[in-house]
């Protein structure tokens, strides 16, 4: 199954995420609808040609003509919205989120679908410290990572499908993915370094920090100003999986402490030697895109 500019694109959800792919996929020639909850985003989104019409009623004439329908939302309010208007999703139709975790929520949404309805699980990795459709910019896709995470309900074809998606987005990076592995890795690489830089803001609060800081501390906090709304649930909804990860984190600080405390100037130099060598191996994959 091939992604063709004869299909009918519905995004669910005019966020940062929902709006990007809206006029990335409108600017490549799609045909793309969307449903949303503001009417400021359908106003926003209208008058700057993300979409060809948009709406702030589930309306039943948008779900039906879609061929595929991608779900920019919140967890809960995924599987909620799915709870209450799978009736009205035509059989063939092909389902695809942005959600940032997957485990529960892509069993939950499998298990509430008709066998007609196929649902591919994906996580855009993407994104801005800012949010809503007024943000929208489709360069956030440009060299980030695209993980599709199949289950055994999911055919070759949808798999196919999502990804054809990721490279019409402008991904520079496909990967597939189990759903429990994605959750332990993400629990690492995304919500791990936000917790980081939550605590880095929190730790510390002398007043007027922001007149003595250099790039590094910037660089280092620059995902602290985040959505409270969408990001607590993101954690709590991936407890587990976070919480091994704070704990792994949270060794690896107090061996540091202990080298410190030591005076152990070689072991020292020997975890920024690992650090370092491990980092370039991130600049080494950005040159080679």
């Amino acid at each position: 199954m091939k992604l063709t500019k004869d299909m009918k694109i519905l995004i669910v959800g005019l966020g940062l995420i929902g709006g990007s792919y809206a006029k990335a996929l409108t600017k490549k020639g799609y045909t793309v609808s969307a449903i949303t909850k503001e009417q400021s985003s359908v106003d926003f989104a209208l008058q700057n040609g993300y979409v060809a019409k948009a709406t702030t009623i589930v309306d039943k004439n948008y779900i039906e003509e879609a061929d595929l329908i991608v779900f920019a939302l919140y967890p809960h309010t995924f599987v909620e919205w799915i709870r209450q208007y799978k009736d009205l999703i035509r059989p063939g139709t092909v389902l695809t989120d942005v959600t940032g975790i997957k485990g529960s929520v892509v069993s939950e949404v499998q298990a509430l679908l008709p066998s007609y309805i196929e649902f591919i699980p994906a996580h855009p990795m993407a994104g801005r410290e800012v949010s809503g459709v007024e943000n929208a910019d489709e360069r956030i896709f440009i060299d980030s990572n695209y993980i599709v995470t199949p289950t055994e309900k999911n055919t070759d074809g949808a798999i196919e499908l999502c990804l054809d998606l990721g490279r019409e987005l402008g991904f520079s990076k496909l990967s597939t993915l189990p759903a429990q592995m994605h959750d332990e890795i993400i629990g690492f690489v995304s919500q791990l370094t936000h917790c980081i830089a939550i605590c880095l803001m929190t730790c510390q609060t002398v007043d007027g920090l922001e007149k003595y800081t250099g790039d590094s501390f910037r660089d280092l906090t620059r995902i602290a100003r985040l959505n409270d709304e969408m990001w607590s649930e993101l954690f709590l909804t991936n407890k587990t999986a976070l919480l091994k990860q704070l704990h792994l984190f949270g060794n690896e600080m107090e061996k540091m402490c202990k080298i410190i405390e030591n005076d152990d100037r070689e072991a020292l130099r020997e975890m920024m030697r690992y650090s370092t060598k491990r980092r370039e191996l991130f600049d080494k994959r950005k040159q080679e895109n």
